[in-house]
């Protein structure tokens, strides 16, 4: 018994997934309760266990004022981290010539973490029609995930309407994801939780942005106080949870060995796309 929730414990980011998994371990057939890997696409089959909370037989979907504030209240424990890293973006974003109003404004209309750090690296100045190109597939391909993330609440926003389900999804990141399916996985049904918690998060993640463009414009050289490490660090260290043996670890290294091929032979950040491309076609040919 304790081994096997010691699996879960390595379940990305989180407390909120050991204790979802947990929970649902007695409902989940044998056979689906160990978690695959996480590729650079995360695969469908990642989802399939926490999809199960969105399928139980919980309170209908419906709305409220209250919903709204108890969100708030469980996006409260992330907010520290998201405002370093936030601010994190925010000097990013002035090293590479972003102005104060184009970082916040990125942050408000693209509210994605990786793909902000991303389009920041890939800015330039003027804009071309090359550049918009690869800017756009490079963060659609980092934003892939959010398909199958928005995919799992079906069970439970799919019949609810339109104007209360793609605000709240407009808003979605993983923790909110993490949260409100814990929320509904112990019985809840208010979508409006969902929206209360990205809304919240949408709003710290905007402020933060602003002394971190501040604190950017002032450091002449990010390499002197390790800000050039950000992105570098933030991804190992969602890695080290997702470490399941080195048989799980094959397609980390295929697309890490493709990705940095590509980047010898074509310039630009196609390496991106062709690294997580190579890395989950080979995690599809890996069973469990």
């Amino acid at each position: 018994m304790r081994s096997a929730q010691a699996k879960f414990t390595r379940v990305p980011s989180c407390q909120y997934a050991s204790d979802l998994i947990a929970r649902l371990r007695l409902r989940v057939p044998r056979k689906q309760r160990r978690l695959p890997h996480l590729s650079p696409g995360l695969l469908l089959q990642d989802f399939h266990a926490m999809s199960v909370a969105a399928e139980s037989p919980a309170a209908p979907a419906f709305w409220s004022t209250a919903g709204l504030a108890e969100g708030a209240r469980l996006a409260l424990p992330t907010l520290p981290v998201l405002g370093v890293f936030a601010a994190a973006f925010g000097v990013v974003a002035a090293q590479n010539g972003l102005s104060l109003t184009e970082a916040v404004l990125m942050s408000a209309f693209m509210f994605a973490g990786a793909s902000q750090f991303v389009a920041a690296d890939i800015w330039t100045q003027p804009m071309t029609v090359a550049a918009i190109v690869t800017l756009t597939v490079v963060t659609a391909t980092v934003n892939l995930r959010f398909v199958l993330i928005s995919a799992s609440l079906r069970p439970w926003l799919g019949g609810a309407p339109a104007l209360q389900t793609y605000p709240a999804l407009s808003l979605l990141t993983e923790p909110g994801w993490l949260m409100s399916t814990r929320y509904r996985s112990a019985g809840g049904g208010d979508i409006a939780v969902l929206f209360g918690i990205g809304l919240v998060t949408w709003v710290v993640w905007i402020a933060a942005t602003i002394p971190g463009h501040v604190v950017g414009t002032l450091v002449a050289d990010p390499r002197q106080f390790g800000l050039d490490l950000v992105m570098p660090c933030f991804f190992t260290a969602m890695l080290i949870p997702l470490w399941r043996g080195t048989r799980r670890a094959i397609p980390w290294a295929i697309a890490g060995v493709v990705a940095l091929a590509v980047s010898f032979i074509i310039e630009g950040w196609w390496f991106i796309v062709a690294g997580a491309t190579a890395g989950s076609l080979s995690a599809g040919f890996i069973d469990d």
